[in-house]
């Protein structure tokens, strides 16, 4: 690796270099401008769960798709989708009228939970609690949940292998048509097997989504068209450019294998496509010390995994034997010209492997000493952290619409606030006059009195009740139609919320947000309230 960004590590801290670009140009970085100490707009900003220092961080790592990568919904989860409903019908048997359904890519939201045995698509709170319900298409009523997930003395863990998670934006196609599946099952009984059951029909769908994957089929697509499936993101350079500027190594780790990762990485740091103007080539590879593609996350971060670490030769896209990432001499060849070759370029890229040789490869002495940037909890983020302690980003896409609709509707949650203060001051007095009427003697006058009083507090109650309820759905609906808030299940964090919560140090909408700040920053999580703590202090 670079001599001196090797020199700059090698004390365990960094020491920063003067900010600009690394083709020579000064321009200053958007955080360093005149107008930088000017307040991030809140769709921009990282929000800090656990403190980082950046300046204990020596390396910085991203994911690819849906993290550098963002693509986009309408066309690319519509293209798997289609591609998942061709594989069920002409591979796996189903009927043939699927092929005339269609996708609404706005349906599904990350943080749902699939019950395969039952057909139910779940949203539940952080205790597990599941809050909304849905069999199909079709609304569960609250007896309903409580009969089917609320009644047992074991609360279900609500994980694999009677369950799915859906974790990542790739995973909204399935389970739109997970459901679409049950509904037609239930409508159509005898177009479906008898022995096909709601289970057997999700692993069906998993099925034809690993066949779209293996096949080619949507990687062929999008490298025909990258400008149709991914967002163009002019600041993807600029902001790795920062990084490597402020003199921390960085690298790439994905499970897409090389020949689409160079495409990809063609379109986001040149423009440049299969078929465009200029034809792919290496340059965007000056960006990172190591590549490591088909990397097979999760598992890549158990260092005590097995697998092989093959580096790719760029060109010819050939995989050649490595001792733990140094060059081997292939049978006949006893200098190996090719890997001396590429090492004296700088960047490096592998297939497959584990955390322990990247490790090797950039010289990481500590976990926590690497920052890596992510899309999905358990893909990239939860393993990363939980089991490596490496510092982590994660990326959520949705979360620019969710603090607009938040701030917008700041005025409807205290009003909601209100409105259930409301309701427990009604429901005292109800349970006040009760108790009064039950254990206290009364005479007839006044227990008269008490009874005329408890029947308008009832119905006060019931209006009241009303109401509120009313008005939380409207809040509820204005966030998505059915699911609601993002990180939200009524009153408390959504299961989706509390594993960014556990698992992310910092989150944020966009990758390219890092560019609004300082590579120096050290990021402060706000102060954690309990319960009892938001009736004492003033949060205004």
């Amino acid at each position: 690796m670079e001599e001196q960004r090797a020199s700059a590590l090698s004390e365990g801290v960094v020491q920063f270099h003067n900010v600009g670009s690394r083709d020579g140009c000064e321009a200053p970085h958007k955080w360093s401008s005149p107008g930088g100490g000017k307040k991030i707009d809140l769709k921009k900003q990282i929000f800090c769960n656990r403190s980082l220092n950046m300046r204990n961080i020596i390396a910085v790592g991203f994911d690819m798709d849906y993290t550098l990568a963002q693509y986009k919904s309408e066309t690319f989860e519509s293209l798997a989708y289609e591609g998942t409903v061709r594989k069920l019908v002409y591979d796996l048997g189903y009927p043939s009228e699927l092929l005339e359904w269609t996708f609404d890519w706005n349906y599904m939201v990350r943080g749902l939970v699939l019950d395969k045995k039952r057909g139910n698509i779940l949203k539940m709170d952080r205790h597990k609690y599941v809050k909304v319900a849905y069999h199909g298409f079709r609304e569960l009523s609250k007896d309903d949940k409580v009969d089917i997930y609320g009644s047992s003395l074991i609360q279900d863990s609500f994980d694999e292998p009677d369950y799915a998670l859906i974790d990542t934006l790739f995973s909204l196609a399935e389970a739109y048509l997970f459901a679409q599946l049950v509904d037609f099952k239930d409508n159509n009984p005898e177009k479906i097997p008898k022995d096909v059951d709601y289970a057997r029909m999700y692993k069906d769908v998993r099925a034809a989504v690993d066949l779209c994957h293996r096949d080619g089929t949507l990687k062929q697509m999008v490298a025909k068209e990258p400008n149709r499936y991914i967002n163009e993101d002019t600041t993807i350079v600029p902001l790795i450019k920062m990084i490597r500027d402020s003199g921390r190594f960085t690298f790439l780790v994905t499970n897409s294998l090389w020949d689409y990762t160079n495409i990809v990485m063609n379109f986001l740091c040149g423009g440049r496509t299969v078929h465009g103007p200029h034809t792919c080539n290496f340059d965007w590879l000056q960006y990172f010390d190591v590549v490591i593609t088909g990397s097979a996350k999760p598992g890549f971060f158990h260092e005590e995994s097995r697998a092989n670490l093959f580096e790719v030769e760029p060109k010819s896209g050939m995989l050649i034997n490595t001792d733990n990432g140094t060059p081997m001499p292939q049978v006949g060849d006893p200098s190996p010209k090719i890997l001396l070759k590429s090492k004296d370029k700088g960047c490096r890229v592998f297939q497959g492997g584990n955390v322990g040789h990247l490790h090797s490869l950039l010289s990481i002495e500590s976990s926590s000493q690497v920052l890596y940037v992510g899309d999905h909890i358990y893909g990239d983020i939860l393993r990363s952290k939980k089991v490596l302690g490496w510092r982590t980003m994660l990326v959520v896409p949705e979360l620019e619409k969710e603090v607009e609709l938040l701030w917008e509707l700041r005025d409807m949650r205290k009003k909601l606030i209100l409105m259930r203060n409301e309701r427990d001051s009604v429901e005292d007095k109800i349970h006040h006059l009760n108790w009064s009427l039950k254990f206290e003697d009364v005479n007839e006058n006044d227990k008269q009195e008490m009874l005329s009083a408890l029947n308008d507090l009832e119905s006060k109650r019931d209006q009241v009740r009303l109401s509120h309820q009313q008005a939380q759905r409207e809040n509820h609906q204005k966030f998505h139609k059915v699911w609601g808030q993002l990180m939200k299940t009524g009153y408390q964090s959504s299961r989706f919320a509390n594993q960014v919560e556990r698992f992310a140090c910092l989150y944020t909408s966009q990758v390219s947000n890092l560019l609004l700040y300082s590579p120096d920053k050290y990021y402060r999580p706000s102060e954690d309230f309990m319960s009892h703590e938001f009736h004492l202090l003033p949060l205004e």
